[in-house]
């Protein structure tokens, strides 16, 4: 299959580019051989947007691009899961902000994605302009305000960094100016989706609300690319700490090379590994699923093989609003009264002494 790509020249604005996306079965079809009949049902239900970079990606149908940006049938056609995974709606003491932990929030400030990831467990809202409203945001603020036990705040989407200079600037110092917030995240996708975005001038901007962390999500090494580099060098240069939170998807990323390879190309362009999620549980994305033990197996594979910074957490998020939990293999096999018994990366077993009171744990 022939895929036209369409051009993204080095000056264009990433305005200018988003501008540009693929938003209907129509456009698609005029670059893909789709069935728009398919398509469009999705779509219906599910909006849909291919950036001209991140369609650029593809390199053939059903590759581990295509698979996160085309829309596919069994999104409307599997019913398994859930509307709100999460549980984030009655956990949110005002619209658009989740207040799950005592001393963090939550807080949705864009309702728009540079690509509508396929497998987003906000699916329900996204892409919808009633997902976040200039009303939403400023009662999020005030919410914040009034609360002295939070002290970190991770703004969220949609993806943040959509919002224009402007916006974006104004959300982070009233943030900023709240005694108690003492710590600002961004989780943004468009480092790999529309690293264009990255400008000098937003990153000047940035860093002007230190200390701020950057949550990013990179889920396949065919994302690191020459532009991506780019923009995740300027906010580390910045002074922005850059982690990644990568979704485990069936057929995308789900054996331990495409992991390992994926890994030690983030620690490459200064982002480090910082979560490996469990796919969330949210209806319209069961066909990324895969089991626990793919997970296990994965970081399995990734202790002791490289280095410890290539080797995130495994995590799930707990339906309901649990909270995320951390798994890891196997690897205490025994507890005896004088020393545990212990497995290494290479399946060996050791004996470790236990000492302190009473040689107990």
């Amino acid at each position: 299959m022939n895929v036209i790509r369409h051009s993204v020249l080095i000056h264009e604005s990433w305005e200018h580019i988003l501008s540009r996306s693929i938003t209907s079965p129509a456009d698609l079809a005029q670059v893909l051989d789709v069935d728009t009949s398919e398509i469009e049902r999705v779509a219906s239900q599910y909006p849909m947007r291919i950036n001209p970079y991140y369609f650029g990606l593809i390199e053939k149908k059903g590759d581990p691009i295509y698979m996160q940006a085309v829309p596919d049938i069994r999104e409307i056609t599997r019913q398994e899961g859930l509307e709100d995974p999460l549980n984030e709606e009655d956990l949110s003491p005002v619209p658009g902000l989740t207040h799950k932990y005592p001393d963090r929030v939550l807080f949705l400030v864009s309702s728009r994605c540079a690509m509508y990831c396929r497998f987003c467990n906000r699916k329900r809202k996204v892409g919808r302009n009633s997902m976040v409203t200039p009303e939403s945001v400023k009662d999020g603020i005030s919410y914040i305000k009034g609360n002295k036990k939070i002290r970190d705040v991770l703004l969220s989407g949609g993806d943040p960094l959509l919002l224009s200079d402007r916006e974006l600037d104004s959300i982070l110092g009233k943030l900023r100016s709240i005694s108690h917030v003492q710590i600002i995240r961004i989780g943004t996708r468009v480092p790999c989706t529309l690293p264009q975005r990255i400008t000098p001038r937003l990153v000047n901007m940035l860093r002007r609300y230190q200390p701020l962390y950057i949550n990013t999500h990179f889920n396949h090494p065919a994302e690191i690319t020459p532009e991506a580099s780019l923009a995740c060098q300027r906010l580390a240069d910045g002074g922005m700490p850059l982690g990644c939170q990568t979704v485990l998807l069936r057929g995308i990323n789900d054996n331990p090379g495409t992991m390992k390879d994926l890994m030690q190309k983030l620690l490459l362009i200064r982002v480090r590994p910082y979560y490996l999620f469990q796919a969330d549980q949210a209806k319209g994305t069961s066909h990324f699923w895969t089991p626990l033990e793919t997970g296990l197996n994965i970081i399995s594979k990734l202790q002791g093989y490289t280095s410890g910074l290539c080797v995130p957490h495994f995590v799930i998020d707990l339906p309901g609003g649990g909270g995320k939990v951390p798994l890891v293999p196997e690897y205490l096999l025994a507890v005896e009264k004088t020393h545990l018994v212990v497995r290494n990366y290479q399946g060996e077993k050791f004996l470790y002494p236990l000492v302190g009171s009473d040689n107990a744990l």
